[in-house]
């Protein structure tokens, strides 16, 4: 029996160290407080690089845009006109895939369905 208690005291005493070191680590450095705002004078420097490269590259950019709209609008009417060549009534026209033109079949020139 005086194991038990033994064993008891020790579980005892081991428990309560646990708590009082549990205890202590959960109240360590209350005394400050922090506020960061994530705002330095690296990332202020670091943004206006970023945008200062962002305006730098703005005109290819609209280049670039003004390129795509140009060879989209192209092919939006040589779709048209294509449509408009194979739902001619004139029997001589035809489509040209590779100059994107209505040809006449007897003159190979171009006509206007």
């Amino acid at each position: 029996m005086n194991m038990t208690l033994s064993k008891r005291l020790c579980l005892t005493a081991m428990l309560t160290l646990g708590a009082f070191v549990y205890t202590a680590s959960a109240f360590a450095q209350t005394d400050r407080l922090v506020i960061e705002s994530g705002d330095s004078a690296q990332s202020r420097q670091h943004a206006a690089m970023e945008k200062e490269q962002w305006n730098d590259t703005r005109s290819l950019r609209q280049k670039v845009n003004k390129r795509t709209e140009k060879e989209w609008d192209k092919a939006d009417v040589a779709f048209d006109a294509q449509d408009n060549c194979q739902k001619s009534a004139n029997l001589n026209a035809y489509w040209e895939p590779n100059t994107l033109r209505c040809l006449d079949r007897r003159t190979g020139r171009q006509i206007t369905p």
